[in-house]
């Protein structure tokens, strides 16, 4: 109801502080120009791997340079959740390789499937920015739901774990480019899940685009193994939002926080667990 209550207040402007909903657009629109000069590249059935590839290893990055650091810079270590481990570079490399091996041998021909099936439509107008702010949050509120069930079943049902689930927690550390350490049926569930919220809502391609790179940060930030002062779930109040600790207390102990960002589901299934 929460979703749908967003969803109508979006759509009807009455986010907009006055403004009208044209005003609203043209906020955006001088972003949305830029993004239509690049159409023939968002048109081509190789962006959305190199779109999703590109915006995952440029947030991983940072992380990376962290876990370099940690070891000599105490600052560092000083936030690291787990300081007594370590990333090695082996382990870094199979998880690229295992990302990369997804991306291109199924996510990609998928996607091939859906340009031919779907040709891109690219509106001349920019959304209005309270209906992209609020498409974005509903998409990630569904996500966390959809998420939430998959993996609480994964969980719930030892041929599932097995089969399916158990790659993923090959690491008891987090480190952020395990975040897409996953077997394939993962990777395609929870990429059907991402892909098919922003078509159930009608959303622009520029929301589309928006929830995309807040969803991937998200998802990497859960599994980046520090716990900033920054960090996502310190800006959201009342305890709503779980975050990287949230997370790693999932991959330490595995019966806990199944929800990968919002703590509500879990709250309700009674499994929140938020300290160790």
């Amino acid at each position: 109801m929460f979703q749908l209550c967003l969803y109508c207040c979006c759509n009807n402007g009455s986010f907009s502080v006055g403004l009208t909903e044209a005003e609203m657009a043209m906020l955006l629109q001088p972003l949305w120009s830029f993004v239509l000069g690049h159409a023939p590249l968002l048109r081509s059935p190789f962006f959305p791997v190199l779109f999703s590839l590109c915006v995952y290893l440029s947030f991983c990055l940072p992380f990376l340079l962290l876990d370099a650091l940690s070891t000599r810079w105490a600052w560092a270590l000083r936030y690291k959740l787990q300081p007594q481990s370590s990333v090695s570079w082996s382990s870094v490399r199979r998880c690229l390789a295992l990302t990369l091996y997804n991306h291109l041998v199924f996510i990609f021909p998928l996607t091939v499937l859906h340009w031919y099936l779907r040709p891109v439509h690219l509106p001349e107008e920019a959304p209005p920015l309270p209906r992209l702010l609020a498409q974005v949050l509903v998409c990630l509120l569904l996500f966390d739901f959809q998420s939430f069930g998959w993996h609480l079943l994964h969980h719930r049902v030892p041929w599932l774990y097995r089969t399916f689930h158990k790659v993923h927690h090959t690491y008891t550390s987090t480190s952020a480019l395990t975040a897409e350490y996953s077997g394939t049926w993962e990777t395609l569930s929870l990429g059907l899940f991402a892909a098919a919220n922003p078509l159930l809502l009608g959303c622009h391609p520029l929301t589309e685009l928006a929830f995309f790179v807040v969803n991937i940060w998200l998802s990497v930030e859960d599994h980046c193994g520090y716990d900033l002062p920054w960090a996502t779930h310190r800006l959201v109040p009342l305890g709503l939002y779980g975050g990287a600790r949230h997370h790693d207390l999932h991959h330490l102990k595995s019966k806990c926080n199944f929800a990968p960002y919002f703590t509500h589901w879990d709250r309700l299934a009674g499994t929140l667990q938020t300290q160790d």
